[in-house]
């Protein structure tokens, strides 16, 4: 580790209450592996500062350039970023040293009178700055033969759920890992299923980011990683980069264990693309063994966005406007 045994490490992390809770965690359990103290450095990203809808300025990824210029500039020991915010090509000087247990994987809902999303009026008005929720919701809105407004929106949790406490808006769709991890899980009035919203791929899961030259710091946080989390999740980030689609493509992707009583001997991939407005989904799956190394799981992304693509997934993602 680059700081001696009586210095802290220190922890990069946004500066938003989810960021801080999630760094958190994982630094209490940094300190219990390590017997280290850590400390959290707050970080500004552009996208905590800038007001303009993600897909404009580039996606979940603006939330991480900061936290690794840090790394790289040595300010701090390693940082906590959301799997999702991650963009899939992995810089040469950093790793990810773990993946720890995924949180819940799945989109919430919050909406007006503890209502459901069966339960949403036609034409109900849903905030979500997402375009794979947008095009999943308004696809399950017409299956259920009704139609929704989804209205592009920004902000922490507490902004989001203002709209609806406001009155602004029926409803935001978040993700329910986000709301757990601070401690606002009850306020969903409906967990959508991945049967019918696949949430982005990596939703629910962290990644702890250091040095990839620091061979001490690698190992201690090697302890805190969670094999199937990071099977699942490099399954699904190979094929959203197979498919060429940054983070705000709307690509869903999820990949789940298959167990056999108590034995886990495969695991399932699916995934869907689709036009903003909800009419056309391609949505395919795959099953296979349990990867057992990285080029597996990525070997089972590829060959479902291959599939994808083959039915058509690249035209739907040429729709890149909210």
């Amino acid at each position: 580790m680059n700081t001696r045994p009586d210095q802290p490490l220190r922890l990069g992390t946004r500066r938003s209450k989810l960021a801080m809770s999630q760094s958190g965690r994982v630094a209490d359990a940094v300190r219990a592996i390590t017997g280290r103290a850590v400390e959290l450095v707050e970080i500004t990203t552009y996208g905590d500062v800038s007001r303009e809808h993600l897909a404009q300025i580039g996606g979940t990824g603006v939330f991480v350039t900061a936290l690794r210029d840090a790394l790289l500039r040595g300010e701090v020991d390693f940082a906590v970023h959301s799997l999702k915010d991650l963009p899939t090509a992995q810089p040469d000087d950093l790793v990810i040293a773990a993946m720890p247990l995924r949180e819940d994987p799945r989109d919430a809902l919050v909406a007006r009178d503890g209502l459901t999303f069966e339960q949403l009026p036609d034409g109900a008005r849903i905030g979500t700055g997402s375009p794979r929720r947008t095009a999943q919701l308004n696809h399950l809105a017409l299956s259920l033969g009704k139609r929704i407004e989804t209205v592009p929106i920004r902000g922490n949790v507490d902004t989001r759920i203002g709209f609806v406490r406001d009155g602004e808006l029926d409803a935001v769709v978040l993700a329910a890992a986000g709301l757990n991890r601070i401690g606002r899980g009850d306020e969903a009035t409906d967990l959508l299923s991945v049967d019918n919203v696949l949430p982005a791929p990596g939703q629910g899961a962290l990644a702890v980011e250091c040095l990839a030259s620091d061979t001490d710091l690698i190992a201690a946080l090697g302890e805190l990683d969670d094999p199937h989390t990071r099977a699942a999740v490099t399954a699904e980030r190979s094929l959203l980069a197979a498919l060429e689609a940054g983070c705000s493509a709307p690509v869903g992707a999820f990949a789940d264990l298959l167990a056999d009583g108590q034995i886990v001997n495969e695991m399932r991939l699916r995934g869907v693309v689709g036009t903003l407005d909800g009419s056309t989904l391609v949505q395919l799956s795959t099953t296979g063994p349990v990867p057992q190394s990285y080029d597996e799981a990525m070997a089972l992304g590829r060959e479902l966005a291959d599939e994808m693509l083959a039915k058509g997934a690249a035209g739907l993602m040429g729709e890149r406007s909210l």
